[in-house]
């Protein structure tokens, strides 16, 4: 297979699988079709069934990882936009925001402790409870990889936003505000996905949890490196 046809196939289909899936989420809300999950299986099955080095994938689609930066700053947008919901609220976001960041590190911090792990995987998980482009931005202060940090933090959204209902209803949590911070704080891009399911408050209050505790982990991770380090 020519280099450039390869190209074409790496972006075309990563694009594609990436769409394709986020529409049949949109027709049947099941975990198996969603976007996090269906598109980089897809992705997955076809890199080994056309033998395609992980190397020639990456180099063909890393701009894609590129577009985090741009994504970052867009961040700024729901934070103006919302900014009366922070007026109301801003006690509890900071609460929220706070306890979700240190439930997050000491959670991760303990299955290192219990489970053997390598050593590229345990700082990785350090920061799993952040969206990506915050996580690969903190994962620095620990030594971890970003790849495997990415990976970690698509897991964790998804496996969130699998059980958030269940979790929900066993700890009769009804409020929108509460379950809105759960999902952005613990579940970040996936969990705020879902949160816009359950109501347009939720997805709000989830959306700036997830961008508060961002950009606090960014803020505090070489403080945390050092005392969980």
């Amino acid at each position: 297979m020519s280099d450039t046809l390869l190209a074409s196939l790496s972006l075309l289909a990563t694009l594609g699988f990436y769409y394709l899936t986020k529409l049949a989420y949109r027709r049947k809300k099941v975990i198996w079709l969603a976007p996090m999950l269906a598109a980089p299986l897809a992705i997955i099955a076809l890199v080994l069934s056309l033998h395609i080095p992980l190397d020639d994938y990456y180099l063909y689609t890393h701009f894609l990882v590129l577009m985090l930066g741009p994504a970052t700053i867009a961040f700024a947008v729901p934070i103006y936009q919302e900014r009366d919901v922070i007026r109301r609220y801003p006690f509890t976001l900071a609460i929220g925001v706070c306890t979700g960041l240190l439930l997050g590190l000491i959670s991760s911090w303990i299955l290192v402790q219990i489970f053997p792990m390598p050593k590229e995987l345990a700082e990785g998980m350090m920061v799993r409870s952040v969206s990506t482009p915050f996580a690969v931005e903190a994962v620095a202060a620990f030594g971890g990889v970003p790849d495997i940090t990415a990976m970690l933090v698509i897991m964790t959204g998804i496996i969130g936003m699998a059980v958030s209902e269940p979790v929900f209803k066993l700890a009769k949590i009804r409020t929108p505000l509460a379950k809105g911070i759960a999902l952005g704080a613990a579940s970040h891009g996936a969990g705020t996905a879902k949160a816009h399911e359950l109501g347009r408050e939720e997805g709000v209050i989830a959306s700036l949890t997830m961008i508060f505790t961002g950009v606090a982990m960014v803020l505090c991770a070489p403080l945390f490196a050092g005392v969980l380090g």
